[in-house]
């Protein structure tokens, strides 16, 4: 009787887990988080309190030149209107190619940057950065956990979400958001392959379609000196 069941037990323990339906609502689920990792592919970063915010992973998909806004908006120009943009407070962070951490120290030093203090950074590999809301969604509460959000605050203006879910993208322009958040200026399509619209030094020459890393470094280390410059005026 004890051997019969056994054939059953093997089969049971062979078939795999039940997948969480993409539009899962338990409590404790992130929508957040799953925007990220199943609309986007991006990998993230659990958050390690109820408060604090979720964060993504650098060097993988992506690293992220930060900026001053002021400069980044500069730089705008050498973008495609998919490349992902940014913004947290007077900072904006561009989205550039996974690497690309490791290539702009020397493209400074070859545009004749590198002598100088200026306020830019780039991250990559091992580092990490605060997610910006999807566009449409309400901010989480004060106090609220990570998988709390709370919809009682209108959704910011621009940015809505399409009868298809995908997010349609903001206009250019500064979108509303609960100080000190982050928020995308021009978010990521889901579907999308990120990659191909980040700024790359491979794109010098206009090879490909992609930016051109050189110019959108160029461009912002300009505009770094001349805030450096007006900062320092009696």
């Amino acid at each position: 009787m004890v051997g019969s069941h056994l054939p059953l037990a093997a089969d049971l323990t062979a078939l795999p887990l039940p997948r969480r339906p993409l539009d899962a609502t338990a409590p404790g689920d992130d929508p957040v988080r799953r925007w990220y990792e199943n609309a986007l592919g991006w990998p993230t970063v659990p958050a390690s309190t109820p408060e604090s915010p979720l964060r993504l992973r650098l060097g993988l998909r992506f690293d992220v030149l930060d900026v001053p806004a002021e400069a980044g908006r500069a730089a705008l120009r050498h973008l495609t209107g998919g490349s992902p943009v940014a913004l947290r407070g007077d900072r904006m962070r561009l989205l550039v190619a996974a690497g690309s951490s490791e290539e702009v120290p020397g493209l400074l030093d070859w545009l004749e940057w590198g002598t100088l203090a200026l306020d830019l950074r780039v991250i990559g590999a091992g580092g990490e950065l605060e997610a910006p809301l999807p566009p449409g969604t309400p901010p989480p509460e004060r106090g609220a956990g990570a998988g709390g959000l709370v919809d009682r605050s209108p959704a910011p203006a621009p940015g809505a979400v399409r009868p298809d879910g995908t997010w349609r993208p903001l206009v250019l322009g500064r979108p509303s958001a609960p100080q000190g958040a982050a928020v995308w200026l021009r978010p990521p399509e889901p579907g999308c392959e990120v990659e191909a619209s980040l700024p790359t030094v491979s794109a010098l020459g206009g090879g490909g379609g992609a930016p051109d890393l050189v110019r959108v470094v160029d461009t912002v280390a300009t505009q770094c000196h001349r805030l450096r410059l007006r900062r320092a005026r009696p």
